[in-house]
């Protein structure tokens, strides 16, 4: 028998119609904060300020903009209590991520390196089952679910195998943080667990523009992220290069789109380009090197629904 939410998308306000997604961002922070860790003197994170968030999300509302999948986990400060308040002040649907981010953010609480793969899992198809606390907010995506560098601690090993058990008992998809090339390492212990690779994003994948490191996580059937679309760190043009060879190989249905939004000064509040970058300036420019309106749709709107449904 199917579970409550199967062929359903699992907001923080409670399931939906796929069909009512929309355009979706695929990787975005509302509250973060990456700079409470030993060796980490940034002050990277997020405003801790409700009524900006709110303003944001609603400018990505008046370009069109649905949904936002919203992949902050506990240990770098996902508060699904304000997401919910966000959605229901803006009307825009969020998803919540579930999971641990990468090792040095893991929660000594949660004594990740010294329980089984099977407990880990159980917690986290735990609360995509019955939902975080006693709040009845239950996430809609396993992620992201990171590696610190290109290759993959003993613990982030056991993370990645919990969720890649979690994908297959709840039908969720699996978003992974994986910069500067370690997808491929990522999807090896996905692979070897039986982890449904279509429903694998292998996240920030534009941080390293190489075509044939896309190509090799497209051939297992899983997709890749560009997500740091507007990051001014990017060589865009590199990343728009190899998002265009995609496109050309007729790997268009395993792309998906967002900013990873993820400090204070990547907000237009603050001169930065918002959640608004790729609806006002990048899709412009996709449309001006002869990508068709089909396949932004297929980006932005069919490929999101076909992930954010969960299957099981």
């Amino acid at each position: 028998m199917a579970r409550t939410g199967a062929n359903q998308v699992m907001t923080v306000t409670g399931p939906i119609d796929p069909s009512e997604l929309g355009m979706t961002l695929m990787h975005e922070h509302l509250y973060i904060d990456l700079y409470k860790i030993s060796g980490r003197y940034d002050a990277a994170g997020m405003i801790d300020d409700d009524d900006l968030i709110a303003e944001e999300v609603s400018l990505f509302k008046a370009e069109g903009g649905r949904s936002i999948v919203e992949l902050t986990l506990p240990g770098i400060g996902r508060a699904p209590e304000r997401l919910k308040a966000i959605s229901e002040k803006t009307g825009v649907q969020i998803v919540m991520g579930s999971g641990w981010y990468r090792e040095p953010y893991y929660p000594a609480e949660d004594r990740i390196d010294r329980r089984t793969v099977d407990d880990i899992a159980a917690d986290l198809i735990d609360e995509i089952e019955n939902g975080w606390q006693d709040t009845g907010i239950k996430p809609g995506v396993i992620g992201e679910i990171g590696i610190d560098k290109n290759w993959v601690s003993s613990q982030e090993e056991r993370v990645l195998r919990a969720s890649a058990r979690a994908q297959i008992e709840t039908g969720l998809y699996l978003n992974t943080h994986a910069v500067r090339g370690g997808g491929l390492a990522q999807l090896d212990i996905l692979t070897e667990e039986g982890a449904d690779t279509s429903r694998v994003v292998i996240g920030h994948a534009d941080s390293y523009p190489l075509l044939d490191y896309h190509l090799g996580i497209v051939d297992t059937g899983a997709s890749v992220a560009f997500d740091n679309i507007g990051d001014p760190r990017m060589h865009e043009s590199r990343v728009m290069g190899v998002l265009l060879g995609l496109l050309e190989r007729g790997y268009g249905e395993q792309i998906v789109l967002s900013h990873d939004v993820c400090y204070d000064n990547s907000l237009t509040a603050y001169g930065g380009k918002g959640y608004v970058y790729l609806q006002r300036e990048f899709i412009p420019k996709l449309i001006e090197a002869g990508v068709g309106e089909e396949a932004i749709q297929t980006m932005t709107v069919e490929n999101p629904r076909r992930l954010l449904t969960r299957t099981v």
